[in-house]
């Protein structure tokens, strides 16, 4: 589950950028929901709402660190809601990562392909949405108590003396 939402939502969001890249780079913002929604492009160098652009090569760091790390523990995943919220972490994290590697200035610097522009807002592409669903879905789950492996936290750790009925 944990490989099949990765390699679905990153190919969306390659997809997508390919897509406005051909279609939306230079020309004016299109509007899809009048007052909610519209197709706008932006190059973004740096993190969320374009901060951090002279850290492009940290950033991109980060972004391998958080991949290897979620690899990692993708092996500990026995959870689907788990498995798919780590797929949609993984798809976000290697779907900006793309662009800094392959996308111009060059390697580690690239700049990443926004297109979406919300409530005149913010300018983001699906894998910052990814990013934002595997953070909900990771910290609902948390609350959950329910660990990777799907056991509640509360089954894993021992009984202490008033748990048992003890005085």
């Amino acid at each position: 589950m944990f490989a099949i939402v990765a390699a679905l939502v990153w190919g969306v969001d390659q997809i997508s950028k390919v897509l406005a890249v051909a279609y939306l780079e230079g020309s004016d913002s299109i509007t899809v929901v009048p007052g909610v929604l519209w197709l706008s492009f932006l190059r973004n160098p740096g993190a969320a709402f374009g901060t951090g652009a002279q850290f492009t090569i940290v950033i991109s760091m980060i972004a391998i660190i958080a991949t290897v790390a979620l690899l990692f523990m993708a092996r500990r995943l026995r959870d689907r809601w788990w498995a798919v919220a780590f797929g949609f972490f993984l798809a976000g994290a290697l779907g900006n990562l793309t662009d800094r590697i392959f996308r111009a200035p060059g390697a580690l610097h690239g700049h990443v392909v926004d297109f979406l522009k919300l409530f005149d807002w913010f300018v983001f592409n699906i894998a910052d949405l990814s990013l934002n669903i595997a953070a909900v879905m990771i910290v609902i789950r948390a609350f959950q108590g329910i660990g990777l492996d799907g056991t509640r936290e509360q089954a894993k750790r021992p009984a202490t003396d008033t748990e048992e009925g003890e005085v």
